[in-house]
């Protein structure tokens, strides 16, 4: 049975936090508070009982407290950090003296970080290297559908089989299914590339080419997620699971995903500015695809999709010319 004293601080108050937060308040016996840096917004958050910025139509269970005070927040037993990936250091670096060796340390941020090409995890071990008991949570998940309570399934990688079990605990209620694991890298790497590869099939439904070219785009797209894996030591049943060929369906065929709406809208002709302040909130894959292509040179490993994405983001490749780049590929075994 789970203590009554447990307390989990969401930190990070955006539409996955948000959901995250409204999930676990869910369950009983449990100090649920979330935090976010927008004091201002966190106090109207308090007020109207919802996140009116991203999710204004899904009410906090009553359980759940929304925190303005950081120190307070960091205060919890258990730290859920929701925050994007280019942030995820300098926040830590902002509160690191008032995390101590003994908290639980689990993320549900996807993505590499900016520069280095760095997973999460390796991150964290950086800036707090005498927190040993950390964990991931990823899958394949919209914010809006874990807040409106409708099924969902992740998973929950950690360094110890006990911490893995313990926060699948605290999410596993209702509706919400957590599975364990002891693959962080395998789920962090899936969780990472599904952004850049909903870009592709973005692109490819933008330009009107099918159900066909979809389908082939996930499968070969998976293949790239495992090739990188396995040169990275992640488990190939791994990347065959939620966090990877999961994650990767969700994102690539349903417009719920930032991700490939910024594809169509490439594919339609507007500018990579244009369309990030059209969808107004972050596009991980962006970023991620420029850390992937360094990751494809540092290992050695052919990731022709990602790197058509790169050329589409950063060198001025039109998407049609990109996808014709691919089709151009020499014929070769599967």
């Amino acid at each position: 049975m789970m203590k009554t004293t447990r307390s989990i601080a969401v930190l990070g108050a955006g539409s996955w936090g948000t959901a995250l937060a409204i999930q676990i308040a869910r369950a009983e016996n449990l100090d649920v508070r979330m935090w976010g840096i927008d004091t201002a917004q966190i106090q109207q958050m308090e007020e109207q009982r919802c996140n009116p910025f991203y999710l204004p139509d899904i009410p906090f269970p009553e359980t759940l407290k929304l925190e303005p005070d950081l120190d307070r927040a960091l205060a919890a037993d258990t730290l859920l950090l929701a925050i994007p990936s280019h942030a995820l250091r300098s926040f830590i670096r902002s509160a690191k003296e008032q995390i101590k060796p003994g908290h639980h340390i689990v993320w549900a941020t996807k993505g590499l970080e900016e520069d280095s090409s760095k997973l999460m995890h390796q991150v964290i071990a950086e800036e707090l290297p005498d927190c040993h008991s950390t964990a991931v949570v990823s899958g394949p998940t919209f914010a809006k559908e874990v807040a409106q309570n409708l099924p969902t399934a992740v998973t929950v990688a950690a360094s110890t089989e006990q911490l893995a079990g313990e926060v699948a605990e605290f999410l596993h209620h209702g509706n919400f299914r957590a599975y364990t694991s002891d693959d962080i890298v395998g789920v962090e790497l899936g969780g990472a590339l599904k952004n850049v590869l909903a870009i592709a099939a973005g692109i490819a439904d933008g330009l009107g080419f099918g159900a066909n070219t979809r389908a082939a785009l996930i499968t070969r797209g998976l293949a790239e997620i495992m090739r990188l894996g396995d040169a990275m030591g992640a488990d190939k049943s791994t990347l065959m699971g939620l966090a990877g060929l999961g994650d990767l369906v969700l994102t690539c065929t349903d417009n719920q995903s930032r991700n490939r709406r910024l594809g169509i809208k490439l594919a339609e002709g507007k500018s990579i500015e244009q369309a990030r302040e059209e969808i107004g909130q972050a596009v991980e894959g962006v970023k991620t695809a420029k850390e992937a292509v360094k990751l494809s040179s540092q290992y050695k490993v052919e990731l022709p999709i990602i790197e058509q994405v790169y050329r589409v983001l950063y060198e001025g490749c039109s998407a049609k010319e990109a996808v014709h780049a691919l089709l151009a590929r020499e014929a070769k075994q599967e």
